[in-house]
């Protein structure tokens, strides 16, 4: 049966390029993956899938972790950049990614806010014609991870931690912004953050109204929505931020040029106060009581879910350009290719109906270590991505073959494709008892100091 030919959105590539710091441990995955040795080489691997960009990083922990350091250009990304321009790549580049800056500016003071802004001037200087950026990486899920949880340095766990990081973060990339484009005013901010959502039972849906209020905090801010109506104002100026602090984002809006949503198995939620029906492992909890936090495919909830409806909220909310601009899933080959050709068909569908979504993005190109751990422990297992990196050179894997394929015939279908990936069989749910419930997402009662640990 002949397919119905649709817009198809590009296709990019990028590593998983995580530098995180967990106490002292400073964790470099591209240094795991020995990228730095055999940068261009990697970049000419890359070149051969035919993707239209590549999100590359430049990360400011790794290139200026001590002030007045002198940054070693040319033995560190001049030849992996140059790679990608004379590939005619466009590279998007990453300057913070799950980071919480160099010792000299962690992510709490207001030194992290000036040190990223001044380094973000020197990569422009260097490098005038780059012309997409990131500077901070998915900022509220690392503001989370810092400051909520305690996972990465600084190992806070409060409100207050989290509140002052989030704000931090963003206000760098806002001024960081303003930095690059004093020598590139064309430079454009694609700002990522995970595409999340949280789902629950009646009892719970106080939590879930707060994290989903939550989980927007990211493009609200630079799109200067973050007002005295937001639902999350109060908790802000609860958890100890001034008015002057978020007033700073409504007089200077920087509204992405491109939404990047990272979207991954684990970020739809769902929250169930009946502990015992779980796993001893997917126990959450806030100020007030224990539950349950799965990952919501594992659950019949009852909910519209997905990366289709996902994607819609965003699109109604900003009315932005967006990109997918992390897919990648921790299996076998032929389910990381239904995931995804099942991303690439969706966003191909919105973009018929109307959706300016840009690109889908083969993330982890080169694999990446230890997110089964969460980045807590240095080096960490390895899981495979397009290339697999286990011998010392990239080796494609067969979802390198399928990229090269769909890049010179958009409407290739792999066999794979023929099944359904494991997220759609029945044996993938632990809990069954929620078939037929219906719940209502977007009450207006939040409890404002009520945050997931």
């Amino acid at each position: 049966m002949a397919r119905k030919s649709f817009k198809k959105p590009e296709v990019w590539g990028g590593l998983e390029c995580s530098f995180n710091r967990v106490k002292d441990l400073y964790m470099d995955q591209l240094h795991y993956c020995g990228h730095y040795h055999r940068a261009a080489a990697d970049i000419d691997c890359v070149a051969s899938l035919g993707i239209k960009a590549m999100r590359y990083p430049l990360i400011w922990e790794r290139l200026h972790p001590h002030p007045g350091h002198s940054i070693d250009w040319e033995g560190t990304v001049e030849a992996p950049l140059n790679a990608l321009r004379a590939h005619g790549i466009t590279p998007i580049a990453g300057l913070v990614h799950h980071g919480g800056g160099p010792g000299y500016a962690d992510v709490l003071n207001p030194s992290f806010v000036h040190g990223l802004s001044e380094f973000a001037g020197q990569v422009a200087r260097k490098f005038p014609w780059i012309e997409y950026y990131t500077p901070v990486n998915e900022p509220l899920t690392t503001a989370r991870f810092c400051a909520l949880y305690g996972l990465w340095f600084p190992h806070r766990r409060s409100d207050r931690a989290f509140a002052q990081a989030l704000v931090n973060e963003m206000k760098a990339v806002v001024i960081s912004m303003r930095e690059i484009r004093k020598i590139n005013p064309h430079a454009k901010l694609v700002q990522t953050e995970d595409l999340a959502k949280i789902y629950s039972t009646p009892h719970l849906q106080y939590q879930a109204d707060f994290e989903n209020h939550r989980r927007w905090l990211t493009c609200d801010f630079l799109c200067g929505m973050v007002n005295t109506s937001h639902p999350m104002w109060d908790y802000f100026i609860s958890s100890g931020i001034t008015e002057d602090s978020l007033k700073f984002f409504i007089d200077n809006p920087c509204p992405p040029d491109i939404v990047g949503v990272d979207y991954y198995a684990t970020s739809e939620r769902f929250l169930d106060e009946a502990l015992e029906r779980y796993p001893p492992e997917k126990g959450g909890s806030n100020h007030y009581e224990r539950y349950a936090d799965v990952e919501a495919f594992r659950v019949r909830h009852g909910n519209p879910c997905g990366i289709e409806v996902l994607l819609n909220e965003c699109w109604d909310r900003y009315h932005l350009p967006i990109a997918v601009t992390e897919v990648h899933i921790n299996c076998d080959f032929d389910n990381q290719i239904r995931w995804f050709s099942e991303i690439k068909e969706t966003c191909a569908t919105l973009v018929e109906q109307g959706v300016d979504i840009r690109a889908i993005t083969a993330w982890s190109l080169l694999g990446s270590f230890g997110w089964n751990s969460l980045l807590t422990k240095a080096h960490g297992d390895y899981e495979s991505g397009v290339f697999d990196i286990r011998s010392g050179v990239p080796h494609p894997t067969p979802m390198a073959d399928y990229l090269i394929r769909l890049a010179g015939d958009p409407e290739y279908v792999h066999p794979a494709e023929r099944e359904k990936g494991w997220w759609h069989q029945d044996d993938r749910f632990i809990f069954d008892g929620y078939a037929q419930a219906e719940f209502i997402l977007d009450g207006e009662g939040v409890l404002k100091d009520c945050v997931k640990r």
